[in-house]
């Protein structure tokens, strides 16, 4: 093979790893995204589940003072420990009535991250993935 063979060989394969890699900003710890001095429980209605990696979320109507409701979503750990714990669609499926309990985003806009979730049949399971999460380690969070 010449030289431009082995040129055009090389960037091919480097742009076929490219696209399987993760995007860089997907995967971050969580004082990145999340302030851990402002802890959040909220009830609302699913909206929607994405179960994705590197992390799975879960997005609610948050109901407001004012009888209004505000979508939020929240980060939950990855799909193979979730689906060990027995988070799937069907165990949150959308109407579904939940609460969170976890810490606000650190930009203040409406998404969180979920350390535990209580289900609609009164389960509580801890869904954060983030082992520098707080209480993470104590919790049998870390994965």
């Amino acid at each position: 093979m010449n030289t431009k063979g082995k040129l055009v060989s090389g960037i091919v394969v480097g742009g076929l790893l490219s696209l399987t890699a993760p995007p860089a900003h997907a995967h971050h710890a969580f004082s990145a995204e999340f302030d851990a001095e402002q802890p959040i429980e909220l009830k609302g209605v699913v909206t929607k589940l994405e179960l994705v990696n590197p992390h799975s979320w879960l997005y609610l109507d948050v109901k407001q003072t004012d009888g209004s409701a505000k979508n939020w979503g929240f980060e939950f750990g990855a799909p193979f420990s979730l689906k060990q714990k027995g988070i799937t669609k069907a165990s949150l499926p959308v109407g579904s009535e939940v609460t969170i309990q976890g810490y606000r985003a650190k930009n203040g806009k409406d998404f969180g991250y979920a350390v535990t979730t209580v289900l609609s049949d009164g389960r509580s399971v801890k869904t954060g993935g983030a082992q520098d999460a707080p209480g993470a380690q104590a919790n049998g969070q870390a994965q």
